[in-house]
């Protein structure tokens, strides 16, 4: 073979590959579906909306005020929720629980991961019942028996350390115009 022949033949060689289809790319994974939110709002990785916040202003037995921040459960889905899965709730800081109307009311700690206070509060802001340092974890009732439009949680030994007692009273701040659903 010629010199000249080997090199036409290296470059059709060349050129022939160069046209070639270059291998198809392995096929990309189909995107993950998208994860289906819980439906159970006591299950620990339910994603709760965001509640709205306010403060409630509580006397102490020595005529003191203390003013706590509260998230606002005004709805079904927020009162079953609570305060579950949270591993802390800081000193003046709760939940404030609303319901349409005065009744008795009763509490349980599944999934609630921490002491609490219950305060129950009348539709004249008047606390009726305090049960203090409530066990976590637990499916025990909680109800003082009167009939209540609100129930207040804060962490576990704050009533007793604020002097806050039966028989005080609340102011609201922020709430007055909430929408509360049954």
């Amino acid at each position: 073979m010629s010199v000249r022949f080997t090199m036409a033949l290296c470059a059709l060689a060349l050129v022939g590959g160069a046209c070639q289809e270059a291998p198809a790319a392995p096929p990309k994974p189909a995107p993950a579906a998208p994860r289906a939110r819980p439906k159970d709002v006591s299950a620990e990785d339910y994603v709760m909306p965001g509640l709205l916040r306010a403060h409630v202003r509580l006397k102490d037995a020595y005529g003191g005020v203390h003013r706590v921040e509260v998230e606002v459960a005004a709805t079904a889905e927020s009162r079953t929720r609570g305060l579950m899965w949270r591993k802390v709730l800081p000193a003046g800081q709760g939940m404030l629980f609303l319901f349409p109307e005065e009744e008795v009311r009763g509490f349980w700690m599944r999934n609630t991961l921490i002491p609490l206070d219950m305060l129950f509060i009348t539709s004249e802001h008047r606390i009726v019942g305090i049960i203090e340092n409530v066990e976590p974890r637990t499916l025990t009732n909680r109800s003082v028996g009167i009939p209540s439009q609100y129930v207040l949680e804060v962490p576990g030994g704050w009533c007793q350390s604020k002097g806050i007692v039966r028989g005080g009273t609340v102011e609201f701040e922020g709430v007055s115009t909430l929408p509360i659903t049954p």
